[in-house]
């Protein structure tokens, strides 16, 4: 009989994770959750407390709705300032009319579930283990896109940013951490190739007073890469299982509501299949 898997890594990608929440809505109405370890990244790991806290379609929720409002993302904020992505108000805006059971996110019991961050001074992943009284800090330190979010957020004294800047798909970590058999939730397109001008030379430049960061970012690409090449050849002991998207329209700060739901519906039809697979797998 096939193992099941038991580490799940969700992938970032701002707006673009609502494929994610669509596949882990469809895990909760199967019941499926044969996994003791999770790693989130960025949105992946906002996915992934909503999921574990048993928030049945709060992601779905931020997606079509807190997301899209004018004071979350806003060009003009930024001009005048404040943030292109100000995680600030949405963090308000949702502990005040959606609120994040942060005690069930985190009360796992023999299970863990692991946030990442990009730690400012050293340039470096750090792999943090959800507690409820520092997940609000967490996951917003963690989705904190350089640039959109203008500040760090300080993380048991270390000055956090964007975990995706030094391990956006966390899978190496999984394996290290000694599982065998690991999804992936991409938000990417499998054959999908790392490649920005502007996140390798201009952003490097915009930090380069904080050296460690700036080379960071200008390492990214290849170590983004590095984790697909690992995810596509893991080692013979491994097993990965990638669930990704297609195509996907939404990216990471689309508006338009129809092209994100169409993303979410395609993530939760995923979703479905992967269950079936292994519940006929089961037989």
């Amino acid at each position: 009989m096939p193992v099941k898997p038991d580490a799940l890594i969700v992938e970032g990608g701002g707006m673009r994770g609502v494929f994610a929440a669509g596949i882990l809505d469809a895990f909760h109405e199967q019941k499926f959750d044969p996994f003791n370890l999770y790693i989130g990244v960025s949105a992946g790991a906002c996915n992934l407390a909503s999921h574990l806290a048993g928030q049945y379609k709060r992601n779905y929720r931020c997606y079509t709705d807190y997301m899209l409002r004018p004071e979350f993302i806003s060009a003009g904020k930024y001009l005048r300032g404040g943030h292109f992505m100000d995680l600030d108000w949405f963090w308000d805006y949702v502990d005040k009319y959606d609120t994040l059971d942060r005690e069930s996110a985190t009360s796992l019991g023999n299970k863990k579930f692991l946030v990442v961050t990009t730690d400012v001074e050293t340039g470096e992943a750090l792999y943090t283990e959800a507690e409820s009284g520092i997940l609000d800090d967490l996951l917003k330190g963690s989705s904190s896109v350089p640039v959109m979010y203008r500040n760090f957020v300080k993380i048991y004294g270390h000055s956090v940013t964007d975990g995706g800047v030094a391990d956006s798909i966390p899978v190496q970590e999984a394996y290290r951490r000694g599982a065998r058999k690991i999804m992936v939730i991409r938000s990417r397109p499998s054959d999908y190739v790392k490649s920005s001008f502007f996140e390798s030379k201009i952003l490097p430049m915009i930090f380069s007073s904080y050296p460690a960061l700036k080379k960071a970012l200008q390492m990214r690409e290849k170590r983004y890469m590095e984790s697909v090449e690992f995810l596509k050849n893991p080692p013979a002991d491994a097993e990965i299982i990638e669930i990704a998207p297609v195509e996907i329209r939404t990216g990471r700060t689309t508006r338009n509501r129809a092209i994100i739901e169409n993303d979410y519906f395609q993530g939760h039809v995923r979703g479905y299949s992967v269950v079936s697979a292994f519940k006929k797998s089961d037989c």
